[in-house]
């Protein structure tokens, strides 16, 4: 009860908070819904039991502000609920529509007691947020510029954005991995890990994307892959900060996000979106086959080909010996005819040659026979020398000098008398 004191009325703190207390429950003994930004969730994963901060916003400005209260028990069935409708957890940023009761407690004070949370006002909300953000990239005029980058036709080099130890990313490298030892196609793979996931997912999604673009030279392009979580937690790939990136990226960029829903404005810009991180493992080795078989239908061609001309030159090559071995027969057998008779005539020719050649011999040894010195004497005739010199002038020999005749029994010296030159001679 309150005290009187020099004509005051006094309470203590608790009678008014007590009298907050009644005049709340007075006033607001029923519940109702009320719509807010949870900016913050707070949950205590200890006890389980959540205290939102709840805001209101105009023109970014906060013009409201209220803690809550959501117990653990709501908690568990309303999040359930929100993952089983909005494929999303309770979490922090999101609008939500709630059922509430205010509750004024003298120790902790005024708060909301949140019973209930509508989760289609809150899937509005962030189809709202997805439809905004494929509005903002149309108007940039950027929301197919990453589907007009060529992929290469063997993209080898591949950048992952992942989580090392979830099944997507297991799934994906598993798939290259058979590929390499079956068909020996050849990868290289670097991963660069992120949340996929969550209010911080965009903020990691996008400094890996910042990283990979620096050494982006260096690959064909970048995989965003996300497995085992089903359909929860697919808000953050609405995001239009994370969907510019995408767009505006230098190579192109390819997801498998692993949700079988509507697409989210990340897979709709992406160069090429499998369902599933396996799906789109064997998008990219597909485009090994459909190099690789083409070119071994080619090379089985190419070596048909050979073979066939290699058989055709050999054909040719066996026509060819066989009609020169033929012509050269028939030229050896009209050559050697042609020798023969040569070598007859020749022979003729030689004979009749040395026929006359050694008659001629014959008649020359005659003659030389006729005229030796020993034959010539034997005629009659007499050969005369003076010192020993055949005498064939007049003027060699002298009155007095000694001369020798030769005939053909024997050989006379006589004395020069006189020498009487002949007139015919003068």
């Amino acid at each position: 009860m309150p005290q009187n004191q020099n004509g005051k009325q006094i309470f203590s703190l608790l009678e008014v908070t007590q009298s907050i207390k009644r005049t709340v429950a007075k006033r607001y003994g029923s519940s109702f819904w009320v719509t807010a930004e949870m900016n913050k969730l707070n949950r205590y994963q200890r006890s389980g039991h959540c205290y939102p901060d709840l805001v209101e916003k105009k023109d970014g400005k906060v013009i409201a502000e209220l803690r809550a209260i959501l117990w653990k028990d709501d908690y568990d069935r309303i999040n359930a609920n929100f993952q089983r409708t909005l494929k999303e957890p309770l979490k922090d940023g999101i609008k939500i529509l709630f059922s509430t009761s205010i509750t004024f407690d003298p120790k902790y004070g005024l708060s909301l007691q949140i019973l209930d949370i509508d989760p289609s006002f809150t899937l509005g909300d962030l189809e709202k947020e997805k439809q905004e953000t494929i509005k903002r990239l149309q108007l940039e005029g950027i929301f197919g510029k990453n589907k007009q980058l060529q992929l290469p036709i063997l993209p080898q080099r591949i950048a992952i954005i992942s989580v090392e130890s979830s099944k997507g990313y297991a799934d994906f490298t598993n798939i290259f991995k058979s590929a390499r030892d079956v068909w020996n196609y050849s990868f290289f793979q670097m991963l660069f890990p992120s949340l996929l996931q969550g209010d911080n997912a965009v903020r990691t999604l996008i400094a890996q994307l910042d990283r990979i673009q620096k050494v982006a030279h260096h690959f064909d392009v970048v995989a965003i892959i996300r497995g085992g979580g089903g359909d929860i937690g697919l808000s953050c790939y609405n995001h239009f900060a994370l969907a510019k990136k995408i767009a505006e990226f230098p190579i192109p960029v390819i997801t498998g996000i692993g949700h079988s829903t509507n697409e989210t404005v990340t897979e709709m810009i992406a160069h090429e979106n499998a369902i599933t991180p396996t799906k789109l493992a064997e998008f990219i080795v597909q485009k090994f086959h459909d190099f690789s078989v083409p070119v071994q239908k080619a090379e089985e061609k190419i070596v048909d080909r050979c073979l066939r001309m290699i058989q055709d030159r050999k054909t040719e090559f066996t026509a060819a010996v066989k009609l020169f071995r033929s012509a050269t027969a028939n030229i050896l057998v009209r050559n050697r005819n042609l020798v023969d008779r040569q070598v007859g005539s020749l022979l003729q020719q030689m004979t009749a040659q040395l026929a006359r050649t050694n008659l001629l011999l014959q008649n020359t040894e005659r003659n030389v026979t006729n005229l030796s010195p020993e034959n010539v004497l034997k005629r009659g005739y007499s050969i005369t020398r003076v010192n020993g010199t055949s005498v064939r002038s007049f003027g060699q020999v002298n009155i007095g000098d000694t001369v020798e005749t030769l005939l053909y029994e024997g050989q006379i010296s006589s004395q020069v008398m006189s020498k009487n030159k002949s007139e015919k001679n003068e």
